[in-house]
C-alpha cells in the first residue's frame, strides 16, 4: 500500500511530499525518532526526526563531499573524528583513504547505526573497518574531554535542533579547535543558505570566531531543502584551493560519483549572496 510522507519547511511555509512503498523500520530511540523507508524514486531513505538524512539516489554526494574535500587538501591526514554520521556513509568515504589509518566516529546514538547495518548495509558495513573505533556516545562532551589529537575532524550532524543542537555553539568549535593538530582541518556541514541564511551566517561567525582561516564550498543536493547545501572547511593552516593537489585525486583512482578535481576547485566559487552571509563579500 503506498503511503506518503512530508517533510515540513516552516521557514519558507513549505512540503517535500515523498511516495512510499513501505517503512522497513520505525522506532523512537531515547534520544529520536528514527525511521527507514522504500520508496520507487529514491530508494531506501533514512528519517531522523521526521527529516531526511539520507536517500539511496543521492547520499554520495553529501557523504563524498564532507569526506574528500577536507582529506585531499590535508597535506598527510592519518586520524580523523567524525561526530554525528552514524550511518556510516562519510566513514566509507574516509576509509578509501590509505593514508587514514584511524577513524574515530561518535554518535549519541547507536540506534540509527543498528537501523543502517540491518537495512542500508552499503553505507553502515564501514563501521567494522579495523581502522574504525565507533563511540555512541555524546560528541559534545567526548570534545571536551578526549585526549587524543587529529588531523581532519568532520561534523556530520543533523539539523541544530534537539540532540543536533550542541554541534553548533562556539563552545563546541573551540574544543575541536583545541583537539586539532597543527595543520588541522574541520569540515561541517552548514544548512542551506537559500533558505536558512541566519543560521549560515551564525555558523560562520562562531567559526571565524576561532579558526584563522574559514571558507565555504557547496554542494547540490535534490533531497535536501533548497537542493543548495553548503560545508564550512575551517583551518588552523592548510587551504582548500593554494594547498590543494589535483595530481593526488587521479593518483588515488578512487571510484566516485560527484566529486573530482574540477569539483573540488569549482566548489569554493560561491554565489554573491552566499558570500556575503559567511563574511567573504
Amino acid at each position: 500500500m503506498a503511503l506518503t510522507y512530508f517533510e515540513s519547511y516552516p521557514e519558507v511555509s513549505s512540503t517535500f511530499t515523498f511516495e512510499i512503498d513501505d517503512v522497513l523500520f520505525s522506532a523512537q530511540s531515547d534520544f529520536q525518532k528514527i525511521e527507514i523507508v522504500q520508496s520507487k524514486a529514491f530508494g531506501r531513505i533514512l528519517f531522523i526526526d521526521e527529516m531526511v538524512m539520507l536517500t539511496e539516489r543521492d547520499e554520495f554526494v553529501y557523504h563524498e563531499m564532507i569526506a574528500h574535500v577536507p582529506l585531499f587538501t590535508h597535506p598527510n591526514p592519518r586520524k580523523v573524528l567524525i561526530i554525528g554520521g552514524g550511518d556510516g556513509g562519510t566513514a566509507r568515504e574516509c576509509l578509501k583513504h590509505p593514508s587514514v589509518e584511524k577513524i574515530d566516529l561518535v554518535d549519541i546514538d547507536e540506534m540509527v547505526t543498528q537501523a543502517c547495518l540491518r537495512f542500508m548495509p552499503q553505507l553502515a558495513s564501514s563501521v567494522f573497518s579495523e581502522r574504525m573505533n565507533c563511540h555512541f556516545e555524546d560528541g559534545v562532551q567526548f570534545v571536551k574531554e578526549t585526549k587524543e589529537r587529529y588531523d581532519v575532524v568532520i561534523i556530520d550532524s543533523t539539523d541544530p535542533i534537539a540532540v543536533g543542537e550542541g554541534l553548533f555553539t562556539r563552545d563546541f568549535y573551540q574544543d575541536c579547535f583545541n583537539l586539532l593538530t597543527d595543520d588541522g582541518i574541520l569540515v561541517n556541514q552548514s544548512e542551506s543558505p537559500a533558505w536558512l541564511p541566519s543560521l549560515v551566517e551564525g555558523i560562520s561567525a562562531k567559526l571565524r570566531s576561532i579558526f584563522p582561516a574559514v571558507h565555504y564550498f557547496q554542494a547540490h543536493i535534490p533531497t535536501y531543502p533548497s537542493g543548495h547545501w553548503v560545508f564550512g572547511f575551517a583551518s588552523k593552516g592548510p587551504h582548500p584551493l593554494k594547498d590543494f593537489d589535483s595530481q593526488r585525486i587521479k593518483a588515488a583512482n578512487l571510484s566516485l560519483n560527484y566529486y573530482n578535481e574540477a569539483v573540488h576547485s569549482g566548489a569554493f566559487q560561491i554565489p554573491t549572496f552566499f558570500s556575503r552571509l559567511t563574511g567573504n563579500g
